[in-house]
């Protein structure tokens, strides 16, 4: 029976250093703020606008929020990111996915200030993680935590995705080995996909990618030491395409008609199997939300640095 990997305690521990933080930058006058933009209705972002909003009134991040109705124009929501990256209150901008289907998504998101783009989704940072010039920051002991304890974050580095991110912290936390092993990413989006594969690539794991066209999905799942699946596909790993300890994360979230939440895995038959698995919800979620705040507290972090160089830490 598998060890389930519970995202809370983790996003608790993440959250309590942000507070910490926040209050030390609070004693130089310094106020952490996150900008919120939502586009239209969907209610699957509404969820998490909400749900993150929460999560900065408990750690003191201030949100300034942003909602368009579902008919605004590029231009107006251009407008918004543009007014934000001015804004000296605000240290990193989330927009809330999907925007409408005729909003050229990425066009949006390369308008944000790199050192506002604290989910990681604009083209330097996705550029910079390939590159491994960002992805230092996932070797989080000894120097990592130097860095900022120091107050300095070198300005060739970027944020990396949240979601992704959290996944590496999550496994970690719980001493689920990733040097050596075979990883089976299932999801290619921009969002979590293709930067996770980045991530375990950069911890040394050997590293399998696959995808909606992907032939014979349990002949690859099967020989993975981890699963990680984002979707949105419910029941889409079974029991049978897992082999005996393996260690799966699921990514995905379907909202059924009754309201509640669901993930791409079947969790009674793969809970029978697997080494470690993570709940949906109550998994990667709550760690995804952890890393948008720390996120955040950094970019406040490195900005006064870059600004006053000489203040102590």
């Amino acid at each position: 029976m598998a060890r389930i990997m519970d995202g809370h305690a983790l996003a608790e521990g993440i959250r309590e250093k942000v507070r910490e933080d926040i209050e030390k930058l609070r004693q130089y006058g310094l106020e952490v703020g996150l900008g919120l933009l939502l586009v239209g209705e969907n209610p699957a972002s509404i969820q998490y606008f909400h749900a993150t909003e929460k999560a900065c009134s408990k750690v003191g991040v201030t949100t300034y929020r942003y909602r368009l109705p579902e008919s605004a124009s590029l231009n107006e929501i251009l407008n918004v990111v543009h007014s934000v990256n001015r804004d000296e209150r605000v240290n990193g901008l989330l927009i809330l996915f999907p925007l409408p289907p005729r909003i050229n998504a990425r066009r949006v998101v390369n308008e944000i200030a790199p050192e506002k783009d604290i989910d990681g989704l604009g083209s330097l940072s996705v550029g910079r993680l390939a590159a491994d010039e960002s992805t230092f920051q996932i070797f989080k002991e000894g120097y990592y935590e130097m860095l900022y304890e120091c107050r300095f974050m070198p300005t060739v580095s970027s944020f990396l995705p949240c979601t992704p991110f959290g996944v590496i912290r999550l496994l970690e936390h719980y001493g689920a080995a990733i040097r050596g092993k075979h990883a089976v990413v299932i999801g290619k989006s921009l969002a979590v996909g293709k930067p996770l594969s980045l991530m375990l690539l950069a911890k040394e794991a050997t590293v399998t990618v696959c995808h909606r066209e992907t032939r014979d999905l349990g002949a690859f799942t099967r020989q993975a030491d981890i699963i990680c699946s984002a979707t949105g596909v419910q029941g889409l790993i079974t029991g049978d395409m897992v082999k005996e300890g393996a260690v799966v994360v699921d990514i995905g979230i379907n909202v059924l008609g009754d309201g509640s939440i669901v993930g791409d895995v079947d969790f009674e038959s793969v809970e029978k199997k697997a080494s470690f698995i993570t709940p949906v919800p109550g998994g990667v979620g709550p760690v995804t939300i952890a890393m948008l705040l720390e996120n955040t507290v950094r970019s406040a972090q490195r900005n006064e640095f870059l600004k006053s160089p000489f203040m102590p830490g």
